[in-house]
This record gives structure tokens, C-alpha cells and sequence, in this order.
């Protein structure tokens, strides 16, 4: 599907599905697990809580320069809406993530690459492998924990930062986080790590 705006400047009207998946369920489902409401959406984009709401009920459409601003809110890239599982076959998209489908969820730090494993976030569970290459890290403050989160480092090394605590990651060890509070994982070393990881229930932080 074609995600540019019109030559002509005026804004072209992403249809209701993309490639048979609604655009607005992908929208709620993705607004729901980043914990953001309606009205934060449409206070973050400038626009109605009604329209949001029509929208991600499939009962308006959306330009494409809206749906970025909507990407952009929920740190996404617009590509979001169509790829992943939109390309997967019907029978597939419940089940099954092929490797070529994977959505990339968080865009937020240089250097660090965190794609969804599970075909959608609204499940109980969701499965994610984030790469990091060397010298990066995630958020110097850390981040919130709202789920209950465990993984495991299939190479390279990391830092995990716990709560002013810091703990060395090899490959292999894995790691279990219980409780609220704040971390972030650095890699420090000069080959990528790649680390895989549960939430649950699912944040899509």
C-alpha cells in the first residue's frame, strides 16, 4: 500500500484496512498497550476524541499525514500499519511471525532495535528481541516498569541497570524483573547483543 502523501498536496485517505487488517484496530490495539487513552491521543495529535474514536471503529477514514502524527504519538514508525502481519496469510496471522514480518516497536533509542515475536498485543503475553549494537543503550533514566518481564541474552554482553543496581549480562544468562520500579540495559562491549524478552501483561513499551 502505498504510504505517500499526494502529489498534488492534498492529503490522500488511507483506507480502512490495510492489506485485510483495520487500520483502526491496529491503532486501538496499539494505543491500549502503550496505556494511553482516547483523549491523551487526540490531545497528542490535535484532534477529537470522536474522530479517534470513529476511526479506530472504522467508521472514518484517515489521511495518511494523520495516521503519522497518530505513529508518532504512539513511537512507532508508520510502517506499523503496513507490515508485519498484514503481509502474513490469513491462516498465519493469529499463530505465526515469520521473520520478514516482524513490527519494529520502539524507536526511541539510537542504536537499539526492538521488534515484536507475538502476531499481535493483544494477547496475554508479549514476546520481543531487541538488538543492540555496540555503545548503545535504552533511556539514560530507565524505564518504568509496568508488567512483569524476563529474558534471556543470546549474545553479546549487557548491563542491566535495576533500580541504581547493575548487574553484567553474558550470553546465556537470563533475567526475571517482579516488581514496579525503573531499568535499562546498556551494551558497553564492540560486537551487538541481542536480547529476547517476555512482558506480561503486554506494555509495548
Amino acid at each position: 500500500m502505498d504510504v505517500k502523501q499526494s502529489v498534488a498536496g492534498r492529503p490522500r485517505k488511507a483506507r480502512a484496512t490495510a492489506l485485510g487488517l483495520p487500520v483502526g484496530e491496529m491503532i486501538r490495539d496499539l494505543r491500549t498497550a502503550r496505556g494511553v487513552t482516547i483523549a491523551e491521543l487526540a490531545e497528542k495529535i490535535g484532534r477529537s476524541v470522536g474522530y479517534i474514536s470513529q476511526v479506530e471503529r472504522e467508521q472514518s477514514g484517515i489521511t495518511i499525514g494523520t495516521l503519522q502524527q497518530i505513529a508518532d504519538a504512539l513511537s512507532v514508525g508508520i510502517n506499523w500499519f503496513f507490515q508485519g502481519q498484514a503481509n502474513a496469510p490469513p491462516d498465519e496471522r493469529d499463530i505465526i511471525v515469520r521473520k520478514g514480518n516482524r513490527r519494529i516497536l520502539d524507536l526511541s533509542a539510537k542504536g537499539v532495535v526492538q521488534e515484536l515475536l507475538s502476531p499481535t498485543l493483544t494477547g496475554q503475553i508479549e514476546l520481543m528481541i531487541t538488538t543492540f549494537q555496540p555503545v548503545s543503550r535504552t533511556g539514560r533514566g530507565g524505564r518504568m516498569r509496568k508488567s512483569e518481564e524476563a529474558g534471556v541474552l543470546l549474545t553479546g554482553s549487557l548491563d542491566l541497570h535495576v533500580d541504581g543496581k547493575c548487574f553484567h549480562l553474558t550470553a546465556g544468562d537470563s533475567y526475571s524483573l517482579r516488581h514496579k520500579g525503573r531499568h535499562r540495559f546498556e551494551n558497553r562491549g564492540k560486537v551487538p547483543a541481542v536480547l529476547v524478552c517476555v512482558v506480561t501483561p503486554p506494555s509495548a513499551y
